[in-house]
């Protein structure tokens, strides 16, 4: 078992969580109490016209970024423990190599604080970070994870250190971040595409539709891509594609949460659905979703975290550890 420092005192130390995904350059302090210290990130650099990084290029910026975030860190001591990102979901042979940065300095200043070592996994931060504040209480619940990287429908329960989390369901090919950054690019919007496709089609009427290839617990964003980038070599106007992209995304994921409550309908939890990761913060996909859902009989209640701890950050993985701590502390196991 982990145990602090006994000389570090638990009510006035802090937790440390880093995470370094193929996007965003994160880390992440709370105090003892959960309060978030520190939430510091610096999204990674893409040329405009790419659709994002090599693993290399990510990890370079990553060993340039993490330096300049732990210096703004440094003055909170102690340091109750230090946990990290070491994968992108955890499961067995989950691996990226953009991981190992975040790895290797939170090893290096669990060493040198010295602070007990936690390990974690984005999909865990991400899902941790969306509960704060969301008001989703109880062990068990539903779990949509909307990113450039994951599409993914889960049930999820609490566990000792993290989450026992089952993969119900997702796409079979693009995940809903890549049909946004794709489409996005082709636009001629930044990378990453969501904040500013959601902007333009703020301006859209609705005149255009995307298929929806939804079917049981899979979904495919493939075709919907396909159809878009046509529709923008017919020189549709960028508005309604960009609207259109977000309806699509919008029916696609009500019909796997529709399914997935179904498949679920007899296990705890099952009428909670907590939604997270990058493409969770898009402000009209949540009303949308709301709506559809809190319409259903019996309703579903959905969950969502602040916009800010939406997209990536590692608040997420330090309040993994801080739950972890807190659990072992009062079942005698940590001292401090």
């Amino acid at each position: 078992m982990l145990k602090i420092n006994e000389d570090a005192s638990f009510s006035a130390g802090y937790f440390l969580g880093l995470d370094t995904s193929c996007y965003t350059t994160s880390l992440g302090l709370v105090d003892a109490q959960g309060n978030i210290i520190e939430d510091l990130r610096r999204i990674l650099n893409v040329k405009l016209g790419e659709r994002g990084l090599r693993q290399s290029e990510a990890l370079f910026q990553h060993l340039k970024n993490i330096p300049e975030l732990v210096e703004a860190i440094a003055p909170f001591r102690p340091l109750l423990a230090v946990a990290y990102s070491s994968r992108p979901r955890p499961v067995k042979d989950s691996y990226l190599p953009v991981f190992l940065a975040g790895a290797s300095f939170a090893r290096t200043i669990a060493a040198s604080a010295p602070a007990p070592l936690m390990v974690s996994s984005h999909q865990e931060g991400h899902i941790r970070a969306a509960m704060e504040g969301s008001g989703l209480t109880g062990e068990e619940f539903l779990g949509m994870h909307l990113s450039g990287g994951t599409t993914e429908l889960l049930y999820i329960k609490k566990a000792e250190e993290g989450f026992s989390i089952e993969l119900m369901g997702g796409t079979t090919d693009l995940h809903a971040g890549q049909m946004v950054d794709r489409i996005g690019v082709a636009l001629g919007l930044p990378f990453p595409a969501g904040p500013h496709l959601e902007r333009l089609a703020a301006k859209g009427k609705g005149s255009m539709c995307l298929p929806v290839a939804a079917h049981g617990l899979t979904l495919s964003f493939s075709g919907p891509t396909s159809a878009a980038l046509r529709l923008l070599k017919q020189q549709s106007d960028p508005e309604e594609i960009a609207l259109a992209v977000l309806n699509c995304l919008v029916e696609s994921v009500f019909s796997l949460l529709k399914e997935g409550v179904k498949v679920k309908a007899s296990e705890p939890g099952s009428s909670k659905v907590l939604i997270f990761g990058g493409v969770a913060s898009n402000a009209y996909l949540r009303r949308e979703l709301q709506a559809r859902l809190s319409s259903l009989s019996p309703a579903i209640r959905v969950y969502y975290g602040t916009t800010e701890l939406s997209s990536d950050n590692a608040v997420g993985v330090a309040l993994v550890a801080r739950d972890y701590f807190l659990k072992t502390r009062e079942k005698g196991g940590v001292s401090g």
